[in-house]
Parts: C-alpha cells; structure tokens; sequence
C-alpha cells in the first residue's frame, strides 16, 4: 500500500512538472517572469531596449537646478540689455500679477532688480497644450542661483551649482607682467589677484620686474565644467628682486589659518604696502613739492595713488576712526587711529563707506570709502598719510612691525607641515631655466 502511495505522489509531481514547463514555454535560463493570477511578461533586460533608451536608463533622470526635468520643456536663455522680469516671463503665459508677486513678495530670497544683463536664466514648462511654466530659475552668479516655484503655491529658495575643487600648481618667470604670465602658463588670472593678498605685505605687484619668478600651489574652482574662481593657496615662492619670499597656509587651531614664511614668521605684518589693491603712484612722499594745484611748492606729507574714481579705499591696519567728514582742501576724508604710535588719514574720497564715523572700529583690509578727486585735487586718487608718534612720515619707508608669528605650542606642528610644503615647491619645475640652458648650448655650439 505505501508502495503504491508513493507511485501515485511521483506520478503527480512529474505530471505538475511536464504543465509547469509547457506552460512557459520550457523556459530553463530564466527570461521569463510571471505572476500567479495575471498575465506573463517578459523580463527586463538590455537587449529589448533602444540605443536611446538605453542610454537614458544609464544617465539616470536629467535634472536641472535639483529639479528632475524629463516630463517638461526647458527654456534657456541669458538676460538682454535692459530687460526686467516682465518682458521675460509674460511671452511663457505668466500673469503680471505673478510677477508682481514675485517681486514683491520674495524680496528677501533674490531682488529682481538686481538682476543683469547677460545673466542665464531658464524656464521650465509643463508638456501641455498651454506649455504652462512651472519654474523660473535665475543664475545670480556662477554658483549661486534662485528658483521661483509658478505651480498652484508660488515660493522661492536659493541654491548652489556643485562646486568641484581641483588642485593645481604652476610656475613662471615673468617676463612682462605677472598677469600676462599666468596666462601664458594656462593658469586663471585671477590667481594674480590672489597672490597679490597673500604678498600684499612684502611685495608691491606694481614695482614687480622682469626676470622675477614665482611657484604657487593652489585650488581652482569649477563648475559646469567651467573654472570659475580661486580656492585656497596653500603654498608659494615669489622671487622678487632676487629675493625669496615664502608663504605657507597653515591653521594653528582650527580657526582660521594664516600665512607663513620659511622660518615660522607670519608673511602678514600690521599694516598693508598701500590703501588700494591696484593703483600707480602718481606722487610720492616729498619735503618739496610744486602743488598741481596751486603751483606753490611746498612738502607733500603723503603718497598718492592713482586709481579709477569708485574704486573702494582700504584701512591699511585694524584701527578706531576718528574722522569722517569734508573739508575744503583735503575733500572727503577718513582718519584712523591704530593704536598710541600709529594713525593714517585717507583724502580726496567721492564718498564715505556704509557705517564709518568717529567711534567705528574698523579691520585691516576694511573698505571705509572709494576713490574719488574732491578738495584740491586734480583727478582721482586717494592721498595717504601716516603718522608715527605724532609725526607726518613716508609710509613708503617706515619699518612695519610683522603680525604675530607662530605660537611656541604650534611650532613643532609647523615644522612638520612646513617640510612637507616646502618639498612639495621644490618638485615644481622651472621649465625656463631648461629653456635658457638650452639657449646658451645652441649658441655656444655655433
């Protein structure tokens, strides 16, 4: 009787089997997927799809500004000259009210009328029969942007484009000017910029000669595939008048690094070279001086520097105002006391900065006003006078004291980092020299 039980069960089983392969077609590798209660499908695989389909499925959803933009139309385009946001949005079917609201309303996240020319802006619209929109985007600058949500809930909120950092280093021997040969090295010019900071206390950029050479490693900032800015500089060799200048980023405590030199004094000192980043000097510190004004001559207890009417004054130490105000032969003008040896005044300004007044503590570096040719002057410049102890001096040749250097407690972490950088100078080439070596062995040759 078991015998036969046994028979009966294997019959079954292999009567379940021979259904179960008819069924799907003797599907033994699998292609086939199906559900119990609905029709069989067949299953995902690359083979059944286009060369686009594919090609979407391996790029994943395209999305612009954090919105997933496959199901709309998008329009872009850059700000004309004088064009507001009306004159954009009402041909995309927005209402003035809308914009009105926009305006109005969502002031605090991005002022539309700040928006500028050549500025890129995009337009994201339902695939319907209207094409109605549903996100306006404007790109602030190359990172930042603002998104306007038109759907039934009008809202905005700021954003950021991913930002890459790639590290970089170069070198250069400069030949005409500093700019010039940044860009020849395929470097962002804007590094000049930069370094012209980290040097503002050692190295006037303006007085730069030939034959000087430099060696910087450095970040760049990218986005959209786009250089867009310089990041940190961690370390750098300028050689100015056969002098070596070093500075090396270092964050003693986490709180904000500075800049040092080779032996553990900071590149900082208490006062900058100058009140302007980019100037000429259109008339130095001098005991007699025919007036361009008057034609008297008399001393000229200061130094001018030449630069385009706007362009924005710096205090040249951490100081206390202590005047701002017009008078008739110094114009508009600033005066800061840094402490009980030092105090600089700041002349011929077109106007005062925001918020400087006697009393107002002001940074190194600090804007307090902008070029300008009120008072007796002839065109714009500022006239910068410093005082030591009481005294009208040439800031020119006064021996600055240096900002505060490397703390005893750090200096062994320095010491570290310091090599390591140091090192890392070293192994940049100085491919012109390669160039010149060359040069005297082709010309000894013939």
């Amino acid at each position: 009787m078991k015998k036969k039980l046994l028979k009966i069960i294997g019959v079954l089983v292999a009567g379940w089997l021979l259904v179960t392969l008819i069924w799907f077609g003797f599907d033994l590798d699998g292609r086939l997927d199906w559900n119990i209660g609905t029709q069989y499908a067949q299953k995902d695989s690359t083979d059944n799809y286009s060369a686009s389909e594919l090609e979407k499925i391996e790029k994943g959803p395209k999305v612009l500004y954090g919105i997933n933009v496959d199901s709309f139309n998008v329009t872009q385009e850059r700000v004309k000259a004088n064009q507001f946001l009306t004159d954009i949005l009402q041909p995309h079917g927005v209402s003035y009210a809308t914009v009105d609201a926009i305006g109005r309303h969502w002031k605090d996240t991005f002022d539309v009328r700040r928006m500028r020319a050549n500025h890129k802006y995009t337009v994201i619209s339902k695939k319907d029969d209207a094409k109605t929109p549903a996100y306006f985007i404007y790109e602030i600058d190359n990172t930042d942007y603002v998104v306007y949500n038109l759907n039934d809930t009008l809202f905005a909120y700021r954003g950021k484009k991913p930002l890459k950092i790639i590290r970089k280093e170069t070198a250069g021997l400069i030949d005409n000017s500093l700019y010039l040969t940044l860009e020849e090295q395929g470097a962002s010019p804007a590094l000049a910029v930069e370094l012209s900071e980290v040097y503002a206390w050692a190295v006037d950029f303006y007085r730069i000669q030939k034959g000087d050479w430099f060696k910087v490693i450095y970040d760049e900032k990218w986005v959209d595939g786009q250089r867009v800015g310089i990041g940190k500089i961690y370390a750098a060799l300028f050689n100015h008048h056969n002098q070596d200048y070093y500075a090396i980023y270092f964050d003693e405590d986490g709180q904000g690094g500075s800049y040092y030199d080779e032996n553990n004094k900071s590149c900082r000192r208490s006062f900058l070279k100058a009140p302007l980043k980019f100037f000429r000097i259109s008339s130095p510190y001098s005991l007699r001086r025919k007036h361009p004004v008057t034609g008297k001559v008399k001393g000229h207890f200061g130094t001018d520097y030449a630069a385009a009417r706007g362009t924005p004054i710096m205090s040249t130490a951490n100081g206390t105002v202590i005047e701002a105000q017009r008078k008739t032969y110094n114009g508009i003008y600033v005066k800061i006391k840094h402490n009980s040896v030092y105090t600089t005044q700041y002349l011929h300004m077109s106007k005062i900065a925001d918020g400087i007044r006697p009393g107002v503590r002001v940074k190194q570096g600090q804007t307090i006003g902008y070029v300008g040719s009120t008072g007796q002057a002839t065109g714009p410049h500022v006239c910068y006078r410093f005082w030591q102890n009481g005294v009208q001096v040439d800031s020119r040749k006064v021996k600055i004291p240096p900002a505060e250097n490397i703390k005893k407690e750090y200096e062994d972490a320095y010491a570290k980092h310091k090599k390591e950088w140091l090192k890392k100078l070293e192994e940049i080439d100085k491919s012109w020299e390669e160039k010149n070596d060359a040069t005297q062995v082709q010309a000894a040759v013939h």
